[in-house]
């Protein structure tokens, strides 16, 4: 598996996860449960998405798509 994103929380990281699986790429959330315990302190690159070696130029695709996109806008 190779990280293809790195989300600013939980539920980023989730809703890109849900977005890559709804391609037919399925991804995992990896330092989910490492958020909690730092408390209250912020927390870079923590929480993180992995695809598949095969899939990762296709997820990356997706996922630059996602981060251009606005709330008005599909993703691709």
């Amino acid at each position: 598996m190779l990280k293809v994103f790195t989300a600013r929380d939980i539920t980023e990281a989730h809703i890109v996860k849900g977005m890559l699986e709804s391609y037919g790429i399925p991804a995992q959330v990896d330092g989910a449960y490492l958020q909690g315990g730092f408390g209250e302190l912020p927390v870079i690159d923590l929480i993180t998405v992995s695809v598949a070696k095969e899939q990762y130029l296709h997820a990356s695709k997706l996922i630059e798509a996602y981060d251009q996109a606005t709330p008005d806008q599909p993703v691709a």
